[in-house]
């Protein structure tokens, strides 16, 4: 969901093809004969188990709930967390249950400039050697300081009673922007995940408001600090070229581009996935700029000719038809992601095989779609809730683990929930947000997938 609104600038790499035209046909339109309109065809898994409200008003702390991520414990899955960002209310750590463990403030950054943070993502390395200790870090994008905000995470889990505890590197550059004016347009660090390849870590970042995608290797210090260097940058196109020779371009506000969010990375091949909000889901090889990228599937609305007005700051059919008849007879959009296409992550199974799980945030749904071969679409499913707890609407992040966490013996699906509904919400208080826990058995029964709790993505489980 769109918020409100290094030194020197990182190398740009150049991207083949796609995106060295502004409107490219090589990006790979995806053959949406196999993915069947979904209406009634929508799975619904159940919820009993969400965290505790976060409210974005002063006395809430401005705690905006945005994404999640799982630690899975080396040894006793009950003492498994989650963590999730809360914007300018920073973090939180979870039990398996949902109860609160921690808030972890967004503190100013820790370099001469620094100001207090807004937390938007969040992703775990496993088993860095920092300061001759093997650590276990999360990693996070700070919008308001344009960087990576770094955490280590208590062995001891749940025991311990604050198991996160920054370790940013003093002075660390920022990610897209030239100086500290720049960071000031807030088109800076948004979405984030995590790329183990062998002894190193990189996060993937990407910046609000543009196409642009970077990575930077993360930088363990003697001195029990983790920084990061080699930062690159690549552009992803603003602009498509459509099959009946017309060229499209999403529609945006004035100054933005059609920003990616929502990342995961499948571990085993180095594969990112990327949810580009009013584009689609890409497929792209890493490191950046080793392949050309590819659509795996894009929004319902995809090459659907709109105008932005600023009387309502809204976008609408230039035609002058609803946004629900411009897409029924729109021949180039897909059929199961509805703008926009938010949070990402992908479910590890045997060998390469697994899932990259989409939030379609538009129409409340997930996708789900293979790893392997052309990406097939698998179906989609919604999250109800049961016991007191509300249904799931408007997610953003998510985050899915193959592994037991607490009482979810086949995997755990964590969501974002925005807004926050149940019968818990306060009257008269600030946007209401949270996270629903789904039993990720529910979903591969739905669907029919496989489950395995022994592939990884953690590297400690391969």
């Amino acid at each position: 969901m769109r918020s409100p609104r290094r030194a020197a600038l990182p190398a740009l790499l150049l991207l083949p093809a796609v995106a060295l035209v502004p409107a490219s046909a090589a990006w790979g339109h995806p053959g949406h004969g196999d993915h069947g309109h979904h209406g009634n065809d929508v799975a619904t898994v159940t919820t009993d188990v969400e965290t505790p409200v976060l409210y974005d008003d002063e006395a809430g702390g401005n705690a905006s709930g945005d994404d999640p991520a799982i630690w899975v414990h080396p040894d006793d899955a009950d003492e498994s967390l989650v963590l999730a960002t809360a914007k300018e209310g920073g973090l939180r750590v979870y039990d398996a249950d949902g109860d609160e463990l921690q808030a972890v403030a967004a503190d100013p950054a820790p370099r001469a400039d620094g100001v207090a943070g807004r937390y938007n993502n969040v992703d775990i390395t496993y088993g860095l050697e920092v300061g001759g200790e093997t650590v276990d870090v999360a990693v996070v994008s700070d919008r308001y300081n344009d960087q990576l905000r770094l955490f280590a995470i208590d062995a001891d889990g749940a025991d311990a009673d604050a198991p996160l505890t920054e370790i940013t590197a003093p002075e660390q550059p920022f990610l897209f922007q030239p100086d500290r004016e720049g960071v000031g347009s807030e088109h800076t660090a948004y979405g984030l995940a995590v790329w183990q390849d062998g002894d190193d870590a990189y996060a993937v970042v990407t910046q609000e408001g543009t196409t642009r995608v970077a990575t930077a290797r993360l930088v363990p210090g003697d001195d029990g600090t983790v920084g990061y260097d080699d930062v690159e940058h690549l552009d992803l196109p603003a602009s498509f070229d459509l099959p009946d020779g017309s060229t499209w371009t999403p529609c945006e506000e004035p100054g933005t581009g059609p920003q990616l969010e929502g990342l995961s990375v499948d571990q085993r091949t180095g594969t990112l996935y990327a949810a580009q909000e009013d584009v689609g889901l890409w497929k792209l090889r890493l490191p950046l700029g080793s392949g050309t990228p590819s659509l795996v599937d894009t929004v319902t609305d995809f090459g659907v000719q709109d105008a932005y007005d600023p009387q309502t700051e809204e976008c609408s059919p230039a035609d002058g038809s609803s946004q629900e008849q411009a897409v029924a007879k729109n021949p180039f959009g897909g059929d199961l992601l509805t703008a926009d296409a938010e949070g990402v992550d992908v479910y590890h199974g045997p060998g390469r095989t697994g899932y990259v799980i989409v939030s379609s945030q538009g129409d409340d749904t997930y996708a789900v779609y293979s790893t392997t071969g052309r990406n097939k679409a698998l179906g989609s499913f919604r999250v109800e809730g049961t016991g007191g707890v509300d249904d799931v609407n408007g997610s953003d992040g998510l985050a899915v683990t193959h592994r037991p966490v607490g009482d979810f013996d086949e995997g755990l699906l964590v969501t974002h929930d925005e807004p926050e509904t149940g019968a818990d919400v306060e009257d008269g208080r600030g946007d209401a947000t949270g996270f629903s826990y789904v039993d990720w058995e529910d979903v591969a029964d739905e669907l029919g997938l496989v489950v395995s709790t022994r592939a990884g993505n953690d590297p400690r489980f391969r």
